[in-house]
C-alpha cells in the first residue's frame, strides 16, 4: 500500500473506475482503494447513450462492445395512459444505442480497464477516515480485509464512495434527503419470458400500474428479464402487511399490468426477491478544498430514467478534466471547482426536475403515491428553476414569470413537444440528451467548458 499518491480514489465502481482510469492515461499517479472483492452484486443494469461518449474518450468502448452485453436501442412506455416507443436513432441523440448490462460485470470490466490503464488499483481497503489539514483533505485512514491500517496521503481525493459516503455523508454531514422519491424497489429475473411487445430490439421497459407504483422490464444477455416494481415506502409497507409477503406483494402488483402479464406467461423468477430502499439525497457541497465528490457519494436520484450510472460516469469525467487542469496548471483550483459544482449540481437538478414531472402524470386513483413523488417546498427551495427548466425544455421562452411551478410547466411541455419535435410519447422527450455533456463554449459552466482531446481537460469560455 502507498504511503503516498497523487491523486486517491476512494470506490471502483462506475464513477471511481471512471475517473481512476482517464487520469491514469494521461500519466497522474492514481491509487483506487475498493472495499470489496469485484465482481460484486449490484441492482441498476439499464444504461443511458449519453455514456457511450464517456466510454469511448476512457478507452472503454470496444471492452464493453466486446462483453456481450443486450444493446438497447430505446425504451417503451406505458406510463400515464400513454403508449409509446422512443428509439434512440432519432437526430440530436449522442448515441443510437446504449446497453443493458448485468452490473456485477460492468463494473468489473471498467475496473480492470482502470487497471490497465495504469491505476493502482486495491480491493480489500476500506477506508475509514479522511484527515483535513486546515479544511483541505490530505491523507486517508485504511484497513485491509486481513486487518492491516496504515494512512495514504494525496494532493486530490476522489470519493466515489456510494451511498456511503466517507466524506460527504460521515465526515461533513453535508448529505440532505429530498422529502421526494422515498420508495421501495423490490425485483426479481424471469427466466423464458417474452420479447416485450411494440419496443425497440433490447428496449427497457417501464410500466406504470393503476394506483401504487410502476415496473421496469430489463432483458439481460444472460437468457433472463429483470422486473422490479417501484411504490412508495407507505403504501408497500401497508401492502406487505395486507398481503402477508413481500413475494405476495410483488406477484399481486404484477398481475395489475397486462403487459407485463402477458410477458411473462409461461416464465419463471430465477432468483429470490431482492428490496432495497430508495431515498433521493443531495450533499451541500460535490467539492472543496482538495476533493471531489462523485456518483452517489453526492446525490443520488429515484431510477425512474435509469439514470444513475450516468449521474456516476458523467461526474466522473467532470471530476477527472478539472483535476487534470489544475495539475497541468491550466486552471486554477478555486475556478476548477466552482465548474465542477455548477456543472454537476445543474445536470442533478435537471433530471430530478424531469423525474418529479413523470411522476405527475402519472395516471394512478391512489392521489397519495402522486403527492409523495411531488417535490416539497423545502426540496424546491435551493433549485434554480428557472435555469433547470430551460436546459430541459428546447426552444422555450424567457420564463421568469414562471419560476413558481417550473415542475408544473414541464409535465405541460411534456405533453406537448418544442418546436421541431415529433409528438410521440411525452413531447419526443427522451432523458439521453437532456443533460448534455459541457463540450461546447456556448455550454460553459462557471466560464468553463470541457474539451475532449486529447485527453479531458477544461478550457476558458
Amino acid at each position: 500500500m502507498p504511503e503516498e499518491t497523487q491523486i486517491l480514489v476512494v470506490g471502483g465502481g462506475p464513477a471511481g473506475s471512471t475517473a481512476a482510469a482517464l487520469l491514469a492515461r494521461q500519466g497522474f499517479g492514481v491509487t483506487l482503494l475498493e472495499r470489496s472483492r469485484f465482481p460484486r452484486y449490484h441492482v441498476g443494469e439499464s444504461l443511458l447513450p449519453s455514456l457511450l461518449p464517456v466510454l469511448e474518450v476512457m478507452g472503454a468502448k470496444e471492452l464493453v462492445e466486446r462483453h456481450g452485453f443486450v444493446r438497447k436501442t430505446g425504451a417503451f412506455y406505458g406510463w400515464g395512459g400513454q403508449d409509446w416507443s422512443l428509439a434512440f436513432d432519432d437526430p440530436g441523440r449522442p448515441a443510437t444505442y446504449s446497453f443493458q448490462v448485468i452490473r456485477s460485470q460492468f463494473d468489473h470490466l471498467l475496473l480492470r480497464h482502470a487497471r490497465s490503464q495504469g491505476a493502482d488499483v486495491r480491493e480489500g481497503v476500506k477506508v475509514r477516515h479522511v484527515a483535513l489539514h486546515d479544511g483541505r483533505a490530505a491523507k486517508a485512514s485504511w484497513t485491509t480485509e486481513d486487518g492491516r491500517e496504515g494512512e495514504t496521503a494525496f494532493q486530490y481525493l476522489i470519493d466515489a464512495s456510494g451511498r456511503a459516503g466517507v466524506l460527504g455523508a460521515r465526515q461533513l454531514r453535508t448529505r440532505r434527503f429530498h422529502d421526494v422519491f422515498r420508495n421501495v424497489a423490490t425485483w426479481g429475473y424471469w427466466r423464458g419470458a417474452a420479447p416485450l411487445p411494440q419496443a425497440p430490439e433490447g428496449a427497457i421497459g417501464v410500466f406504470s400500474l393503476p394506483d401504487h407504483g410502476w415496473f421496469w422490464a430489463i432483458p439481460l444477455h444472460d437468457g433472463t428479464l429483470s422486473v422490479g416494481l417501484v411504490t412508495d415506502t407507505r403504501s408497500f409497507n401497508r401492502m406487505r402487511a395486507e398481503a402477508g409477503s413481500v413475494e405476495a406483494v410483488y406477484r399481486d402488483a404484477l398481475d395489475d399490468n397486462s403487459t407485463l402479464t402477458r410477458v411473462l406467461q409461461g416464465s419463471r423468477l430465477d432468483s429470490q426477491l431482492r428490496v432495497e430502499s430508495d431515498y433521493s439525497y443531495v450533499t451541500d457541497r460535490f467539492c472543496g478544498p482538495g476533493y471531489f465528490l462523485t456518483g452517489d457519494a453526492a446525490c443520488f436520484l429515484d431510477p425512474l430514467l435509469s439514470t444513475g450510472v450516468h449521474l456516476a460516469m458523467y461526474s466522473a469525467l467532470l471530476s477527472a478534466a478539472s483535476i487534470s487542469s489544475v495539475l497541468s496548471g491550466d486552471v486554477d483550483e478555486i475556478a476548477a471547482r466552482r465548474f465542477y459544482q455548477t456543472a454537476y449540481r445543474q445536470a442533478y437538478e435537471r433530471l430530478l426536475i424531469l423525474v418529479s414531472a413523470f411522476y405527475r402524470i402519472h395516471d394512478g386513483r391512489d392521489a397519495y403515491f402522486r403527492r409523495a413523488q411531488s417535490l416539497s417546498r423545502r426540496d424546491q427551495q435551493d433549485l434554480r428553476l428557472h435555469e433547470s427548466f430551460l436546459n430541459i425544455v428546447t426552444g422555450a421562452d424567457d420564463l421568469h414569470d414562471a419560476q413558481q411551478d417550473a415542475v408544473g410547466l414541464v409535465q405541460e411541455r411534456l405533453t406537448n413537444p418544442p418546436a421541431g419535435h415529433p409528438h410521440r410519447g411525452l413531447g419526443g422527450h427522451g432523458t439521453s440528451h437532456m443533460v448534455p455533456l459541457p463540450t461546447d463554449p456556448g455550454q460553459a459552466s462557471a466560464g468553463l467548458y470541457l474539451h475532449l482531446a486529447p485527453h479531458p481537460h477544461l478550457r476558458h469560455a
